[in-house]
C-alpha cells in the first residue's frame, strides 16, 4: 500500500467575504414590475447576460439616430408570416429603423399580402400534386417588378413598392414595400436563383432579376459605408443569404472608404446558425463595435425589440 502525500489543509489561507470581488451584487437583481410604480420594464430587467446585453444594444441603436446614422435590417421572410409587418412599419415610421434588405421569399409574401391579404400555403400538400408554388398571380406580380425594375433601372425592392403603389393594392398597408417606398426608405431584395416559387413558372425571367438583385446589392454597400461609422444592422431570421450578402457588401463598403470600424451587428434567430454568428455578430466587429445574438422566436422577439427600442429612442 502506497501513503501517497496530501496537502495540509490546515495551511490554506481565506479571505474576508467583504473584501472579496463578487461579480453578482443585489443592485444588479431584477425588480419586480408593475405598471402602478412608473417603473419601465426594461428597467426592471436584470443587469446580467442577456438582459444587460439587450439594454446595450438598444442603446446603441439609440446612439446611432441621435448622429443619423443608420439602423438597418436585413430580414427572412419569417417574420413577415408570423404578422410583424406592422411593427416594422411604425419603427419606420418613428424614424427608428432607416432601411431593410430581404431576400426574395419576402418580396413574395409582401406582395400576396398587399394584393389579397393573405400568404403562406400549405408546401406539404402542394408538393404532392406538384402545385405547390404555382399560384399565377404570384409569379405574374413578381414578373411585373422584375420588369419595372430593368424599365428604370433600379432595384427589386423599389420597383415593388412603386408597383404595389401603382396598382393601388389593396391591402398596401401591410406592406414593407410600399411602406419603405413612401416614406423615401430603401428596402432592397437579393435574390438567389431556384430558392423560390417564381423560378417555377415560365414568365421568370432569371437575368432582369438578378440585374435588379445586384443594383439593390450596391445600394446595401453604400448603406453599410454609414453604417460603419457607428450605426447598426441587425439581421433578423436569415440564416443564409443575408449574412452571407451582408459581409460582401460591408467588405465592397470598407474596400471604398477606409475609416475606423465601428458598426454594431446584431443576430436575432430562434437558434444560433453559423453563418449569422460569423458573418452578422463575429466578424464584422473585430475590429470595433460590437456583436450580439440573441435567441428567440420571432413573434415574441422582435415585438420586445421594438417596445425597448421607442422605450429608449425619445422624441
Amino acid at each position: 500500500m502506497v501513503n501517497f502525500k496530501q496537502v495540509d489543509i490546515e495551511k490554506v489561507k481565506t479571505v474576508s467575504l467583504s473584501r472579496r470581488k463578487s461579480k453578482v451584487k443585489t443592485e444588479f437583481f431584477g425588480r419586480i414590475y408593475s405598471s402602478q410604480d412608473g417603473c419601465k420594464f426594461f428597467e426592471c430587467l436584470p443587469k446580467f447576460l442577456k438582459a444587460e446585453e439587450l439594454i446595450d444594444f438598444f442603446k446603441r441603436v439609440a446612439t446611432a439616430r441621435e448622429k443619423r446614422l443608420p439602423f438597418h435590417i436585413l430580414m427572412g421572410a419569417h417574420s413577415i408570416k408570423v404578422g410583424l409587418t406592422p411593427l416594422l412599419i411604425d419603427l419606420m415610421e418613428q424614424d427608428i429603423v432607416t432601411g431593410l434588405s430581404l431576400n426574395s421569399a419576402g418580396l413574395i409574401h409582401d406582395l400576396e399580402l398587399a394584393f389579397v391579404g393573405q400568404t403562406s400555403e400549405d408546401v406539404s400538400s402542394g408538393l404532392k400534386d406538384g402545385s405547390f408554388g404555382m399560384a399565377e398571380q404570384t409569379g405574374q406580380m413578381f414578373a411585373d417588378v422584375v420588369a419595372l425594375a430593368e424599365i428604370r433601372s433600379i432595384g427589386l425592392g423599389e420597383a415593388a413598392g412603386i408597383y404595389i403603389d401603382q396598382k393601388k393594392a389593396k391591402y398596401r398597408k401591410y406592406s414593407l414595400f410600399y411602406s419603405a417606398c413612401s416614406m423615401g426608405l430603401p428596402a432592397t431584395v437579393h435574390i438567389a436563383i431556384g430558392t423560390d416559387i417564381v423560378a417555377q413558372q415560365k414568365n421568370f425571367r432569371p437575368g432582369p432579376a438578378a440585374e435588379a438583385s445586384y443594383r439593390d446589392f450596391k445600394i446595401l454597400a453604400n448603406i453599410l459605408i454609414n453604417a460603419d461609422k457607428g450605426g447598426v444592422v441587425a439581421n433578423v431570421g436569415s440564416a443564409v443569404v443575408l449574412p452571407e450578402v451582408f459581409l460582401k457588401a460591408l467588405t465592397v463598403a470598407r474596400n471604398l472608404v477606409k475609416q475606423k470600424c465601428s458598426i454594431t451587428t446584431a443576430n436575432f434567430d430562434m437558434i444560433n446558425h453559423y453563418r449569422p454568428i460569423t458573418n452578422v455578430v463575429k466578424r464584422p466587429t473585430e475590429k470595433g463595435g460590437r456583436g450580439f445574438a440573441f435567441t428567440g422566436h420571432h413573434e415574441i422577439m422582435l415585438p420586445l425589440m421594438a417596445w425597448g427600442l421607442k422605450s429608449y429612442i425619445k422624441k
